[in-house]
């Protein structure tokens, strides 16, 4: 894009550049020499492409998957520089009483062992509380039934070393349940997929949907 006009104004140093109006405006940055200081703006809404790097502030979706088969469904490629994901369940069912759980792979594979996972479960049912351990995956709640469907966020965070840690709340309206996780897993090597599967690894998922958000 050309630049229709430049207006120096030598008490102050600024420079004011004047562009004309076009629906996709591509800027390029002029050459300066000297020292140039002072505050400028752009005007409208410009839309910046590229990679980000490590650090970028920057939230990615990725592609909702429908848990309506399938004993596990996996989100591949994770980018390295990542240091939050979340994983969001919308009305997760299976066909069985196995727990939903969140696995993590590496170039190694898929990790099955490691998790320290703890569930903290309250029910409408006289305001009954129970809990669960697991050590294959995070896991989700503490039971599971076919008529239960799963709905909130799981979020992991990178504490060092590939060494994650999850905080994350999922509601049953099937079964009128509050399950509350919390936990940790450090890998031997940078994470590259999340999987969410069933812990016996037989159960199929026969409703909802789910996405992971990274950051």
């Amino acid at each position: 894009m050309a630049i229709s006009k430049i207006v120096t104004n030598s008490v102050d140093s600024g420079v004011t550049l004047t562009s004309p109006t076009i629906a996709s405006p591509t800027i390029s940055a002029p050459v300066l020499s000297g020292s140039a200081t002072g505050t400028y703006t752009l005007a409208g809404t410009y839309t910046l492409a590229g990679t980000p790097t490590a650090g970028a502030s920057l939230i990615t979706s990725g592609t909702a998957q429908a848990t309506t088969s399938g004993t596990f469904k996996d989100f591949t490629g994770i980018p390295s520089w990542v240091k939050r994901i979340t994983v969001m369940f919308n009305g997760v069912s299976t066909n069985g009483i196995s727990v939903v759980q969140v696995q993590f792979g590496t170039s190694g594979g898929i990790v099955i062992t490691g998790y320290l996972s703890m569930i903290g479960l309250i029910a409408n049912v006289n305001n009954t509380t129970r809990y669960g351990i697991y050590t294959t995956g995070f896991g989700t709640s503490h039971a599971n039934a076919a008529a239960d469907t799963w709905s909130g966020a799981y979020t992991f965070s990178l504490l060092g070393s590939n060494t994650w840690v999850l905080s994350g709340t999922v509601y049953s309206a099937g079964g009128g349940e509050i399950s509350m996780g919390a936990g940790q897993i450090a890998l031997a090597s940078a994470l590259t997929t999340v999987r969410i599967t069933t812990a016996n690894g037989t159960d199929t998922f026969d409703a909802g949907s789910i996405n992971i958000l990274y950051e």
